[in-house]
């Protein structure tokens, strides 16, 4: 039950990324965003993927997936409407 729980939280967290996504997108603009914040996060993930993907742990393989994606997406964002 709490491998359960804890892969279920795995795959939802990063989920919070969409409506930043989204609010980027509506906007059109990043300004309110860190771009080093955002630059140092994603060099974060790059760090932790190739550990992430060797995981025999599905919690922690679902959360560097999931958690990889969906912050490149947030990266792209932001700086697509860096203006």
């Amino acid at each position: 039950m709490i491998k359960l729980l804890g892969l279920v939280a795995s795959i939802t967290l990063p989920l919070w990324n969409i409506p930043l996504i989204l609010k980027i997108r509506q906007r059109r603009s990043s300004r309110d965003i860190s771009l080093a914040w955002a630059i140092g996060v994603f060099v974060c993930l790059i760090g932790m993927l190739p550990a992430g993907l060797i995981s025999h742990d599905p919690v922690f393989r679902a959360f560097t997936i999931t958690n990889f994606l969906l912050f490149s997406a947030v990266v792209v964002y932001v700086l697509r409407y860096r203006a």
